[in-house]
């Protein structure tokens, strides 16, 4: 399908749709067949597309000053860590822009074993952080599939999700962190038990031991509320964030408490392009959208419908929380979602074989739902 594919390497499977535009939660290919777009490119876009907030923004600062790097002053970049800091849980209030989820989660991993002096980080059973040395050692089954590296950076243990008898047994005098996605996104949406949540932070109070919380996919509103740390009212030692955070450009962010970042200095931390100009604008409008169009009610009243009525066809029951979803399918995942591509609606699927992931932007409404829910009725009748 791809006719540019001659030089292009192609690590990722494609889906036989090729966007050329977006207006809202619809993308258009160059022959105007129109898509209903409810996975938003890994859930990068929480605005859905050309919204003009988010748009205009980016175009007035690549006019004015396109790029420069941490070695001056930013009126943008200081504005963005100001918005972001009072949207994040209260202590959670010094910032370090980067460009992306494994990059945030491999900084944050490496802050916690710098600080503690330690060498072992615990992770969760079929988590997923990121495909680059730290956040790749502390992703579910990436050394049978494509880590590469001949060993890890450091000691990882993983505990089984919701156990929490091995997690007190697994978190000791010796971790330096436990890395958790409050809900596993690439797994499919699951969900821990809010037990599970509550005595990963007594265990990691109890040993010295950081809590970051992986919210990559999680954060910015998606679960409506601002971050997952709100939705288990935990407050971990270190937040990373991307995805949603720029509405569509590559950045992402690491919010730690006063507490961790006291121990970083200058040389510590370094990225050529976190925090640009174009990253930064693109980051407060995101914010302040979510803030003044009250995006986080509408994920909350739109996620109830899709709980209501998509329980249906082939699916048999639903779990995540917000606008993470996933569907649990009585046939293959990538069935349903071919099928429902073929009624142009894009969903995706995940690690599990019988999960079909919804990551819509925040702007859909419940008579997006409705197409949804229709299509599912329609493909179980074929």
């Amino acid at each position: 399908m791809n006719k540019y594919k001659a030089h292009l390497q192609e690590v990722y499977p494609v889906l036989p749709f090729e966007p050329s535009k977006g207006e809202g939660v619809f993308l258009k290919d160059d022959n105007n067949r129109e898509v209903l777009d409810l996975y938003g490119g890994h859930a990068v876009a929480c605005l859905g597309y050309n919204h003009h907030k988010l748009t205009s923004a980016i175009i007035d600062q690549a006019k004015n000053l396109l790029f420069q790097s941490n070695a001056v002053v930013m009126k943008s970049r200081d504005e963005a860590a100001e918005k972001l800091s009072e949207f994040a849980p209260k202590e959670l209030n010094r910032i370090f822009f980067v460009n992306s989820g494994a990059e945030a989660n491999e900084n944050a991993i490496r802050i916690a074993l710098q600080i503690t002096g330690r060498n072992k980080v615990i992770a969760i059973e079929n988590a997923f952080h990121g495909r680059t040395a730290a956040a790749g050692a502390v992703t579910w089954g990436s050394k049978k599939k494509w880590y590469g590296f001949p060993s890890t950076p450091m000691e990882v243990e993983f505990v089984p999700r919701d156990d929490i008898d091995l997690l007190k047994k697994a978190i000791d005098k010796n971790t330096a962190a436990l890395i958790i996605e409050p809900i596993q996104g690439v797994a499919g949406a699951y969900k821990f038990s809010n037990e599970f949540i509550e005595n990963i932070y007594i265990e990691c109070k109890k040993n010295n031991s950081l809590l970051i919380f992986d919210e990559v996919q999680t954060g910015i509103g998606r679960l409506g509320v601002p971050f997952g740390a709100n939705y288990f009212q935990i407050t971990p030692d270190l937040l990373t964030t991307a995805k949603s955070i720029g509405g569509g450009l590559p950045c992402g962010a690491i919010i730690m408490k006063q507490g961790i970042a006291k121990n970083l200095g200058a040389g510590s931390l370094g990225t050529t392009f976190g925090g640009g100009p174009l990253a930064s604008i693109a980051i407060s409008a995101v914010i302040d959208t979510i803030n003044k169009e009250n995006l986080m009610d509408n994920i909350n009243n739109v996620s109830k419908y899709i709980f209501d009525t998509c329980k249906v066809g082939a699916v048999i029951d639903i779990q995540g929380a917000g606008f993470l979803l996933g569907l649990k399918t009585e046939i293959p995942a990538k069935i349903l979602r071919d099928k429902l591509l073929e009624k142009n609606i894009m969903t995706g699927t995940s690690s599990d074989p019988n999960i079909v992931r919804l990551l819509p932007p925040f702007i859909l409404n419940k008579s997006h739902v409705d197409n949804l829910s229709l299509a599912l009725k329609e493909i179980n009748n074929e």
